[in-house]
């Protein structure tokens, strides 16, 4: 295949865009803290697989408690992590009455704690309470395919009925990764969000891709 075919192909398969994907608020526990929540060596019940390979949501849910209010059953996410991660939207922040920056995933440094319960047990984490940064998960060829790069920042206009375009989206790229936007509830809101909802990446050099 020329360069010419080979970019033509590119152009028109990045026509159908990234699936984009609404996600709750959700807790992803580590060993130490899973233990403390539901006992010494507890493994955790795969309920339902996500979309991303290996991800899945726990049967368990437990509550985030704040000085101002509390969540009540939120998911887990399963595998368990290294350290213990809480993903929440900003007006969650404002149920719990905690100041909550927005951060990648694993970036926790410097971030507040919270009251974790479930039921009689409970544990407060010293740090990990954050917004997830709205970001893009790409396969190696899709990254490809759109011609960016891991760590990239993009924006990508949503494709709905409140069509708006997201600015400061993180590009994540992985062979395991498969390719999916994910956006938190408040701004599944703005967009009008529904399932299958797709949206077009728009690099910051102008050159657009889905």
């Amino acid at each position: 295949m020329n360069d010419i075919v080979r970019e033509v192909v590119r152009r028109v398969q990045s026509q159908l865009g990234v699936e984009v994907e609404a996600i709750e608020r959700h807790v992803h526990l580590s060993r130490q803290d899973i233990d403390a929540l539901f006992g010494k060596g507890y493994q955790l019940t795969k309920a339902k697989d996500l979309s991303q390979p290996s991800q899945f949501i726990c049967k368990e849910r437990i509550n985030l408690v704040g000085p101002k209010g509390t969540l009540k059953n939120v998911i887990i996410l399963g595998p368990e992590r290294q350290e213990t991660q809480v993903e929440v939207s900003g007006t969650d922040a404002l149920t719990l009455g905690i100041k909550v920056p927005v951060r990648q995933s694993g970036h926790i440094s410097e971030t507040p704690g919270i009251l974790i319960m479930n039921g009689v047990k409970s544990l407060r984490i010293s740090k990990g309470l954050i917004i997830a940064k709205r970001h893009v998960h790409l396969t190696l060829e899709d990254a490809e395919r759109f011609c960016v790069t891991h760590g990239e920042i993009v924006q990508v206009k949503i494709n709905g009925e409140r069509p708006l375009i997201f600015d400061d989206v993180v590009i994540r790229i992985h062979s395991n990764f498969a390719t999916f936007m994910h956006i938190d509830y408040d701004e599944a809101n703005a967009c009008g969000y529904r399932k299958g909802i797709r949206g077009t990446i728009i690099k910051k050099t102008g050159d657009n891709h889905g």
